[in-house]
């Protein structure tokens, strides 16, 4: 995704399947991460879909899959990962001092 500036932003897609119902939780994650990410994201997606799936990819990366991954991820572990990808500089106050605490 082009951004005005002229600079390429990552496209996060999260892809969430509608028989289990978790559009609610797609949207949350979105959310999150279309705030903490507003000057680095070009765009959030969300991608419906069957079989159980709820992935999340920034650009071509796989950051998450609920089946290789054991569930949905903690929000200040998205964070991380994303920001890891897309802005390694990045601050994220409260996640990072949780990460702090846990090493």
């Amino acid at each position: 995704m082009w951004h005005p500036d002229g600079m390429a932003r990552p496209r996060i897609v999260i892809t969430y399947c509608t028989q289990c119902r978790w559009l609610l939780r797609a949207q949350w994650y979105a959310g999150e991460l279309l705030q903490t990410f507003e000057a680095e994201a070009g765009e959030v997606a969300l991608v419906p879909a069957t079989g159980g799936v709820f992935r999340i990819d920034v650009d071509d990366v796989h950051l998450w899959n609920r089946k290789r991954d054991g569930g949905f991820p903690e929000i200040t572990d998205l964070k991380r990962r994303v920001r890891d990808l897309i802005a390694p500089g990045k601050p994220l106050g409260h996640a990072d001092r949780v990460a702090d605490a846990q090493t």
